[in-house]
């Protein structure tokens, strides 16, 4: 959807400011007691409430050196990788946040009456997208306000930004967070669920790099035929009296596999 915001400001000749933002140890810096609101704005049953309370009230860790150990430290932030119910409370502290930043900016104008919510997340790949600088300013300044209230913070150089005035990058424009500026796509392009965006805003890149990949997968399947398969036949080849007509039964397989 980002992708197409893009292409559609780039052929409208319209304003658009993109920014990728990308949180400091996700899992680890989320407050417990961020979890305990966003159970209680979704209503979650006051049962479940208790049980997690319980449950992240009992993370506990401390510290060892050859000549002293601490006491046992509770602990007051971070979800546990790798329980399942972690992405769940994750997904319900961002939605907290967003929901609480998203009216800082209007929907972005893509032209055609089509528009596009200022906010889009998927996990911790949070993306601005406005049709205003200052909403887009205003809109950072937002988000940073409330990440610092979380005790959560963005990574500015891991971060990127992307400006379009009538159509076209204007590489001038840049964004700050955690007064740091964020690096624009045309310094650094930025892969964003499985896509990369760049100042071209084409895909003529993308298709080279494909045709490359897959030059060198085929070399990589030629090299497993070449060392692995041919010496694992070549064996009972020449052991075995085995006719010309399985012989050419076998090489019909390979050239079909290929």
């Amino acid at each position: 959807m980002i992708w197409e915001a893009i292409q559609r400001a780039k052929s409208e000749k319209l304003n658009l400011d993109v920014a990728w933002l990308d949180l400091t140890n996700t899992y680890g810096l989320v407050p417990h007691e961020m979890i305990q609101l966003a159970l209680r704005m979704y209503h979650v049953p006051e049962v479940i409430q208790v049980m997690l309370d319980d449950y992240f009230g009992g993370l506990c860790m401390r510290f060892s050196t050859n000549d002293y150990t601490t006491n046992w430290i509770n602990l007051e932030v971070g979800i546990a990788m790798g329980c399942t119910i972690s992405p769940i409370l994750f997904l319900m502290a961002m939605e907290v946040i967003l929901k609480a930043a998203e009216g800082s900016a209007g929907p972005a104008n893509l032209g055609g009456g089509c528009s596009m919510p200022p906010l889009k997340a998927l996990m911790d790949d949070t993306t601005v997208i406005c049709s205003k600088e200052d909403e887009t300013r205003w809109m950072l300044t937002r988000l940073d306000v409330l990440m610092s209230w979380c005790r959560m913070e963005f990574k500015p150089k891991k971060s990127r930004s992307l400006s379009i005035k009538k159509g076209k990058v204007d590489k001038a424009t840049t964004f700050t967070v955690v007064e740091q500026q964020i690096p624009t796509v045309s310094q650094e392009p930025v892969k964003s669920l499985g896509r990369w965006y760049d100042s071209s805003m084409k895909n003529i890149r993308r298709g080279a790099e494909t045709l490359e990949l897959a030059s060198e997968s085929l070399l990589a399947i030629n090299k497993c035929l070449q060392f692995m398969l041919i010496p694992k036949l070549l064996w009972p080849l020449l052991v075995y009296d085995i006719c010309s007509t399985t012989v050419e039964a076998i090489e019909a397989k390979i050239y079909q596999q290929i």
